[in-house]
């Protein structure tokens, strides 16, 4: 398989100046193989098969500068070479050159070695958006093309640096990044499948939602943010909102920013976690996804969310509230996780303990006073911190309960879902920091169950209360800053540099 042409490597010690080495790499090769597909798809059969590759970005440095210990991520573990693979620079520019920023800033005088890797590209990820090769091609030519280009490959698509579980060769690099670019590629093309919106719109402060009911109310509160308003204390707020992005990448500008037209259409049908995104101009806007019920919906979205390097995410939804003192609409604050949802017990061992993040829980608390200005003994009546049991099974009541009742106990859970343990171990994996604020819909241990006239009358009531607590609480974490959020907390014994 002939490779494209590649110069050799070039060494930098402006950040900027090397992304934009490393943009000039991925757009040639990219355009390559989308040149070469259409010549294929044309019916013109290349003579030889065709390959291009990522870049890379490398550093090596010395043991000798002090790194501040303070400092959760923008250094390398110790003295050597560090690398990875990297990936749209048109999606990722700004990341990129922040974390070189720091890796220079606290290993002088490192320089930035930015080349084409061995990774080759699949043809797949060759196009930003997607190539649909089922509706295109008849079977000879989709076999006849693995012949040709390179297709996705599970050897670079796994997630043994994020696990620690990953091993160098001898004389081979240590990681600079989390995941490979291959790995990155497969998680954006996954994200406009299963979100129906494109990751560009995707902001660094995620909510995560089991249910459409707080999704109708992101929806109208995003929609309400970009009309205009004569007050200009509101106008002011509304304003650091540029536009609201919904599935099929449908775009609503901000009317307090000038009038613009809309963008997208509104898919034929919703897909299976749709994604709402409200935007600020620097990316550090919301974006919240149903992820509809359950650990494997929960852990599937996190694995993808997880490339963008998002700065924060929660989890709002509703629980069942285990303690007899607990009343319908009361919130809970996890500090704990009982892990029954078993879909990480082999990327994260169930030994692993799962901390609370302290910056995240005084945000989801100081959101609850605002929201429902109450303080003291009237805000601890209405909230409860406490450990949240994840499970994997919705109708775990219907067997012999007696069992998993006297766990429970033994635990001190006071609540029970089906998510929230799976979001905050992922994020506790990818180092992403993370949190969950439930709200109580039934009581089954006190004969309180959810059934439909309960139900609907309590989401109509406390919904948007609960909606307006984790934007609120998200807006607080984005004030606060990134050197306070991003804890030591997560970090593993020889962390890679980039966060």
């Amino acid at each position: 398989m002939s490779k494209t042409s590649s110069e050799a490597a070039k060494f930098y010690d402006d950040p900027v100046e090397a992304v934009a080495r490393v943009a000039e790499i991925y757009e040639a090769n990219t355009a390559t193989l989308r040149e070469a597909f259409a010549r294929f798809r044309a019916g013109e059969p290349p003579r030889t098969g065709i390959r291009a590759c990522y870049p890379y970005i490398r550093i090596t440095t010395d043991s000798s500068f002090h790194v501040d210990s303070r400092l959760s991520y923008g250094f390398v573990a110790g003295a050597g070479t560090f690398e990875t693979t990297v990936t749209r620079p048109d999606l990722f520019g700004d990341y990129y050159r922040e974390q070189l920023r720091l890796i220079k800033r606290n290993h002088p005088p490192t320089r930035i070695e930015v080349g084409e890797s061995e990774q080759p590209v699949p043809i797949h990820f060759a196009f930003a958006e997607g190539i649909h090769l089922e509706g295109e091609l008849d079977q000879a030519r989709l076999r006849a093309m693995r012949d040709i280009f390179d297709t996705p490959d599970l050897a670079t698509l796994d997630d043994r640096i994020v696990n620690g579980t990953w091993e160098p060769a001898p004389g081979e690099s240590r990681p600079l990044a989390l995941f490979t670019a291959a790995r990155v590629d497969f998680s954006l093309h996954r994200l406009r499948h299963y979100t129906a919106t494109s990751p560009q719109h995707f902001q660094n402060y995620v909510l995560y939602t089991n249910y459409q009911f707080y999704i109708d109310e992101f929806v109208a509160l995003g929609q309400r943010l970009m009309t205009a308003t004569d007050d200009p204390e509101e106008r002011a707020y509304r304003a650091q909102y540029v536009a609201f992005v919904e599935p099929g990448d449908r775009v609503t500008h901000n009317a307090n920013l000038g009038e613009r037209v809309g963008e997208g259409a509104a898919p034929p049908r919703l897909p299976q976690m749709p994604a709402y995104h409200l935007k600020r101009a620097d990316g550090s806007g919301i974006t919240m996804v149903n992820i509809g019920v359950g650990p494997s919906n929960a852990k599937t979205i996190t694995d993808h969310i997880a490339v963008l390097r998002p700065h924060a995410w929660l989890m709002l939804g509703h629980c069942a509230g285990l303690r007899n003192t607990q009343r319908l609409g009361d919130y809970v604050l996890a500090h704990g996780y009982v892990r029954e949802d078993h879909v990480l017990d082999a990327d994260l061992p169930l030994w692993v303990p799962v901390p609370a993040l302290a910056e995240v829980q005084v945000a989801l608390e100081q959101a609850v006073a605002q929201i429902t200005r109450l303080e003291g003994v009237e805000l601890k009546r209405i909230m409860r911190t406490g450990t949240v049991a994840t499970v994997d099974n919705r109708n775990w009541e219907l067997r012999d309960h007696r069992e998993p009742v006297q766990r429970l106990s033994q635990s001190r859970a006071v609540a029970l879902d089906m998510e929230s343990a799976t979001i905050a171990a992922n994020g506790f994996r990818f180092r992403v920091p993370y949190g969950t604020l439930l709200c109580v819909s039934d009581k089954p241990l006190h004969g309180e169950l959810k059934l439909p006239g309960m139900a609907d009358s309590f989401y109509r009531r406390q919904v948007e209360q609960h909606l307006q607590i984790g934007v609120r609480a998200m807006e607080l974490l984005r004030r606060d800053g990134l050197e306070k959020l991003h804890s030591r907390k997560l970090r593993s014994f020889a962390e890679v540099a980039f966060q």
